[in-house]
């Protein structure tokens, strides 16, 4: 029982020496071919040649035993049929069972046959399966039945049987035990690179259905800018960073006739596909309405009763949205539980929009939403964000705040919306240098050029 266990213990070592190499063809570039079936000529030889040398190791490293050896020969033709088909099978059969036949021994016809054999039999299981991998239940079965037919040919045509009878009750059970252990490792090898690839595959899919989404998502908001270069009163500039592909942040502006601008940020609860979905429902209403000629306050009141119907999602969103009068310069606006935006004059005085009061729109029915107004005169810009720009971190973990935005827009000496819009972007950046954007970025400013018309905020 001792000497069992430690010819076990001695071709398991050798065994590993094996699954090592394999491991690491496994992860080179010409398995990755092999994987995709992109058998070559060239890929057949490599594999011949690899898996023959791993064969001839087997013996090599193998344990004389009354004037034969007990070895792992047979591991690497059959898994070189495995993964190769029956020609790379029989290949690196033929290395290692020429090998077996020149160094003799009264077993020597059995072992060179079966190490043929089991390169063969490797390559029909490819061949009957088109390819696909055994999995680590049926390898290691297989390595087995190799095995059981080793031994099965040593009893038959090796003299005399009563020697060869007794070879085999010595070696066939640390031979099955080490030759079945080392498939079964490698076979496990196989079968999680199967699975890596299959996940791999799966994540560029996604990625690539992220990437087209966030296209149209783009495209569904203005995106070519200036915007209106036949319309000198007013301009207007908008950037929209998503913390993923695709996220919850909108704007949008259109005129509601040749006099009115409807404009408009909001912001998703959430992130990601769903965001961006509820995102695109609430500008398609707001649309809707505004193009019926309501006012904010009646927008909002309409949009937040539709987004509330079928809500099962409980998403809600946060909205700021005006109508400028670009003869007067005179913006009505409403709020739906975002934050008041940011007045600048051409000097660069900064003050708060006086708030609108009104809540998050689909959570609760019938609610009341305050429209108050607000005159831009020449030079005035207002901006609306996202908290994706006030919420920036640092790597200090330290929030950018309405300060940080603050300090930004004084600091700005153009009155250009672009101009502006450029500056806030780059200083947020700045802040959260080597910090990944944890949420959707929005900023849009409104900026009013036409002289004065008289009336006073």
């Amino acid at each position: 029982m001792q000497s069992m266990i430690q010819l076990i213990l001695d071709l398991i070592n050798s065994m590993a020496v094996i699954v090592v190499l394999a491991y690491v063809l496994t992860r080179s570039e010409f398995y990755n071919q092999v994987l995709e079936n992109k058998v070559t000529v060239k890929n057949r030889a490599c594999l011949i040649l690899i898996f023959g040398v791993f064969s001839i190791y087997g013996t090599l490293r193998g344990i004389e035993m009354m004037g034969a050896i007990a070895n792992i020969r047979d591991l690497g033709p059959t898994i070189a049929g495995l993964v190769g088909g029956p020609m790379v099978g029989i290949g690196a059969g033929l290395i290692g069972g020429i090998h077996r036949y020149s160094l003799g021994g009264f077993t020597v016809e059995a072992c060179s046959l079966s190490t043929v054999l089991a390169g063969l039999i490797g390559g029909w299981i490819y061949q009957l399966r088109k390819g696909k991998f055994v999995g680590v239940s049926g390898a290691i079965l297989l390595s087995v039945g190799i095995e059981l037919l080793h031994f099965a040919l040593a009893l038959l045509l090796s003299h005399p049987f009563s020697q060869a009878w007794v070879l085999v009750q010595k070696v066939i059970v640390p031979m099955v035990i080490a030759n079945g252990l080392g498939m079964g490792i490698f076979a496990f090898m196989i079968v999680n690179l199967l699975k890596e690839r299959e996940t791999e595959a799966a994540k560029r899919l996604i990625e690539g259905e992220l990437q087209v989404a966030r296209q149209i998502q783009q495209s569904i908001v203005p995106h070519i800018f200036p915007a209106f270069p036949e319309r000198p009163e007013f301009e207007v500039h908008a950037i929209l960073e998503p913390a993923k592909e695709v996220g919850g942040d909108f704007y949008d502006f259109f005129f509601m006739d040749d006099d009115h601008l409807f404009f408009v940020v909001g912001d998703v609860s959430g992130k990601g596909v769903p965001a961006s979905l509820f995102m695109a429902v609430t500008r398609t209403l707001l649309r809707a309405k505004a193009e019926q000629g309501m006012g904010p306050d009646e927008i909002l009141s309409s949009v937040n009763n539709e987004l509330c119907r079928d809500n099962d999602t409980g998403m809600f969103v946060t909205i700021f949205c005006g109508i400028l009068d670009i003869h007067s310069g005179e913006v009505i606006y409403s709020c739906g539980g975002h934050d008041s935006p940011f007045v600048r004059d051409q000097e660069g005085r900064v003050e708060v929009l006086p708030p609108a009061k009104g809540p998050a729109l689909g959570a609760m029915e019938d609610m009341v939403f305050q429209s108050k107004g607000y005159v831009l005169q020449k030079g005035k810009t207002l901006i609306l964000y996202t908290d994706g720009v006030t919420e920036a971190m640092s790597r200090t973990e330290d929030f950018w705040g309405k300060e940080g935005l603050m300090d930004s827009l004084c600091g700005i000496r153009e009155i250009a919306a672009s101009s502006i819009t450029s500056k806030i972007l780059g200083d947020v950046r700045h802040f959260a240098v080597d910090t990944s954007q944890y949420d959707d970025i929005t900023i849009l400013a409104l900026t009013y050029l036409k002289e004065d018309d008289g009336i006073e905020n």
